[in-house]
């Protein structure tokens, strides 16, 4: 018999003219013991699925059936694992898995509970924390006590609603090796939503895409008859896990990925001006200044140089030496990521290019002048999308415009505006109010305005870190589209392997904080234009991958 089966269940929400169809006919069965990854998009659905597996929502139609008998509401036969740490603050570790254990297990005495509780900390690996309170905690540890609490209460199905989305890689990283750990000891049922692929592969039995709504439905299931364990670095010379990677991403993209900056008959001209950051003369040219500027003298190899940049913080115990001796000479036009463990200075060396954080020692010279402040010659799009939110998308970008090109006329400044809205698909959504638009839409104004400035250097902190992998599939597709028009000379900072190698010229690899400094440097041999179907499928891709993948790998232990 079916452990758990999902049959026909469809869910709306609100009504009238605002009704929508979330979920439409959802079928899944699966068997006791099994790990299945349901992926999908942002807005598909997927917490709607698992909150009604959890009883927590009740479908229109359809029914959710568990060894054959109907889930009528919660129950801690189902324990759940949320994305935001839903943890008591006034409570200790201790505390917090107690309540879970209370609540089920009343009957048992106090000497057993507390056995209980202390079991499942230490099967976390949270022994140290027992007596510290979640802001005592860093975000993977909150994390590991959700696990802990819903694993107390011994529940038959644990439901994982993207638990992990929100930590960075090497902690994310760990964290699935421990729910890895716990399902092979317990075995017991797990369906983990994710919009992660790499995610679902090294955890799932199966991965089942879930299509992207109004309406959503599944799409063909994944068969992962991957050998366990599965080593993240061995795996990259698995053929069937490439071929598995290849076959799920592709999917994905056939049904969600429509980057609508193809359409180039709605783009409108860049007038023929030039930016107040370039140091160019104005020529009669048939190229717009605002490109021409990018252009000129591509591949001066010193454009731009870090040379001994050091940053150090005043503590307590005397200074800190964050960033040690960061030395990198860029050519202009290059693009470069960098990459490195969480504490590695990453976005502290993008600060200081910036010139939004003071340099303690070295310096960084941008086009032969050395950068002493902030200055509309460097754009920045950080993580969180930093938009007015009173303001429309047109509105937050023309900001930025007029300060660059005050001696443009209002037509000119309105073209260049309209140009990169359009260009990175907003073109229906330009004057939607910052609070109207979505996270994915946010950054994309984020991308438009930056490159709206014509900077001499863009430099990207995570700018996609936010958002799910799908989304960040897209708007990466955006930025190196628009990217490869201007060929501005960039920096971005992430975490992410793939990332680093699909959209740089070279990755800058840096160990470890403190005392953090250049690890070593990769260059990306890989024809572009690029886009992701067709790197997955790159015969050198994946050799790159297993570099950084072991590079990191090798920090972690030291």
């Amino acid at each position: 018999m079916t452990f758990l089966a999902v049959r026909n269940l469809c869910k709306t929400y609100g009504s009238g003219k605002d009704k929508t169809s979330v979920l439409k006919d959802i079928n899944l069965e699966i068997n006791e013991g099994e790990f299945v990854a349901i992926v999908g998009f942002s807005g598909s659905g997927k917490t709607t699925l698992i909150s009604a597996i959890a009883g927590l929502i009740y479908p229109d139609n359809g029914e959710i059936l568990k060894k054959g008998k109907p889930i009528k509401g919660p129950g801690p036969d189902r324990g759940i694992v949320f994305q935001s740490y839903s943890l008591m603050p006034w409570l200790t570790v201790y505390g917090n898995i107690a309540l879970s254990v209370d609540a089920t297990y009343k009957g048992w005495s106090k000497a057993q509970r507390k056995a209980h509780v202390e079991k499942y900390i230490e099967l976390v690996g949270l022994s140290h924390a027992t007596h510290q309170r979640p802001a005592e905690l860093s975000g993977g540890m909150r994390q590991r006590v959700n696990v802990a609490r819903a694993l107390a209460a011994s529940p038959d199905v644990l439901l994982l609603d993207e638990p992990l989305s929100a930590l960075d890689a090497l902690t994310r990283a760990n964290l699935q090796d421990e729910i890895i750990r716990i399902w092979e000891q317990d075995r017991k049922t797990v369906i983990l939503i994710t919009n992660d692929v790499d995610e679902g592969l090294i955890m799932a039995d199966r991965i089942i895409p879930l299509n992207p709504g109004p309406n959503a439905t599944f799409g063909p299931e994944f068969v992962i008859d991957l050998p366990r364990p599965r080593d993240r670095t061995a795996i990259n010379h698995n053929e069937k896990f490439k071929q598995l990677r290849s076959d799920i991403t592709q999917y994905l993209m056939s049904v969600g990925i429509k980057v609508e900056t193809d359409n180039q008959d709605n783009v409108i001209q860049l007038p023929n001006v030039q930016p107040r950051t370039a140091n160019t003369e104005q020529k009669e040219i048939e190229t717009p200044e605002a490109i021409k500027s990018y252009q000129e003298h591509l591949g001066d190899p010193k454009y731009l140089e870090f040379y001994n940049v050091t940053k150090k913080y005043p503590t307590p115990k005397g200074p800190l030496t964050v960033v040690d001796g960061f030395e990198l000479n860029m050519r202009k036009g290059e693009f470069v990521s960098i990459i490195g463990h969480s504490g590695c200075g990453k976005s502290t060396v993008l600060s200081m290019t910036a010139g939004l954080n003071d340099i303690s020692d070295g310096g960084i010279v941008l086009d032969k002048k050395e950068i002493w402040s902030a200055g509309p010659d460097r754009a920045v799009v950080f993580q969180a999308p930093s938009l007015f939110p009173w303001m429309t998308a047109y509105e937050n970008v023309s900001l930025g415009v007029e300060s660059v090109y005050p001696h443009a006329t209002a037509k000119e400044r309105n073209d260049i505006v309209e140009y990169y809205l359009t260009r990175v698909g907003l073109a229906d959504a330009m004057h939607k109010k910052a609070t109207e638009l979505s996270n994915g839409m946010k950054q994309r104004v984020g991308i438009a305005r930056a490159f709206a400035l014509s900077p001499k250097l863009l430099l990207l902190d995570e700018p996609f870190g936010m958002l799910d992998s799908l989304t960040r599939w897209e708007l990466q597709e955006v930025l190196m589209e628009v990217w490869t028009r201007t060929q501005v000379t960039a920096i971005i900072v992430t975490h992410d392997v793939d990332e680093a190698i699909l959209l740089a010229d070279r990755v800058v690899m840096m160990t470890n904080g403190p005392h953090a400094k250049v690890g070593k440097i990769m260059e990306v041999d890989l024809p572009r234009p690029r886009s992701r179907k067709a790197l997955v499928n790159h015969p050198d891709y994946y050799t790159l991958r297993e570099e950084l993948i072991s590079f990191l790998a090798e920090c972690e232990k030291h």
